[in-house]
């Protein structure tokens, strides 16, 4: 469930330098949790290749905000993820510009509600594009690069994976798609890449559709066991820590989600 306080705590000071030299791919990067991801992870020391599909402004904002604490440290990629012939060309933009790659951090996602009748195939071909089919063709493009690293994947799934949200039949299915993609990925491409996943609970709030008025925010709160909402740097924190403190982790699905998980 990706939801929350539009602007976070993302530029949290960072004590380590834990990833420096590392270059990290991450799609949906320009804005909200990818926005906070790429800010924790290039603070820790990585070089980044953030993509986007459209959100051009907010990217280049990121990228010049970053480059200038880190000259030539960011770099950009475009891509609609749904083309699926493109996503070899993220991989080998990245590694032309910084010479390899050591993490995959695969983020992007579509949601909106797909109640049972009104399901439409365009609406399966979006949200089963976005947050199942790119996630394993972009991983097995990346596979190579990321062998030669002994590199590693996150794959930003979701609770609804596992308790399903109504009308959201369609998400639903793909986020537990992915969930299952993750174990398989780990059983794949270990013992030399490392494949892990986060669910989120209420982190920001969707930009459109469920959890719209407050009563329906302040319930799911209420279910979480720390009784708030979390922050964008929460996830980008566990990202951060399974790519570089986490050497024997893999096949693994952390949820963060202040105890939602738990309260259901």
């Amino acid at each position: 469930m990706a939801a929350i306080k539009e602007k976070s705590n993302q530029s949290a000071s960072v004590e380590e330098i834990t990833m420096q030299g590392k270059v990290i791919l991450v799609t949906g990067g320009a804005r909200r949790v990818g926005a906070a991801t790429c800010r924790r992870l290039h603070a820790q020391g990585a070089n980044l290749a953030v993509h986007y599909r459209s959100s051009i402004k907010e990217a280049q904002a990121l990228q010049a905000e970053l480059n200038q604490t880190r000259p030539s440290s960011v770099a950009l990629v475009q891509a609609d993820l749904l083309d699926i012939a493109r996503l070899p060309q993220l991989v080998a933009e990245t590694v032309e510009r910084f010479g390899k790659l050591d993490a995959l951090v695969n983020n992007a996602s579509s949601f909106f509600p797909t109640p049972l009748g009104k399901i439409t195939e365009e609406m399966w071909d979006d949200l089963m594009g976005s947050n199942l089919k790119a996630p394993l063709f972009l991983s097995q493009a990346a596979a190579p690069e990321l062998r030669k690293q002994h590199g590693c994947i996150v794959n930003i799934v979701d609770i609804h994976s596992e308790w399903p949200l109504k009308n959201y039949v369609v998400y639903n299915a793909a986020k537990g798609g992915l969930a299952s993609l993750t174990r398989s990925l780990a059983q794949e491409l270990g013992p030399e890449v490392r494949v892990n996943g986060i669910s989120p609970g209420p982190i920001l709030w969707p930009e459109a559709g469920a959890w719209a008025d407050e009563a329906s925010r302040r319930h799911i709160i209420d279910r979480t066991l720390l009784k708030r909402t979390g922050e964008p740097d929460d996830i980008a924190r566990t990202v951060a820590f399974l790519i570089a403190d986490a050497p024997y982790i893999t096949g693994q699905i952390i949820a963060v989600d202040g105890g939602r998980s738990v309260n259901l």
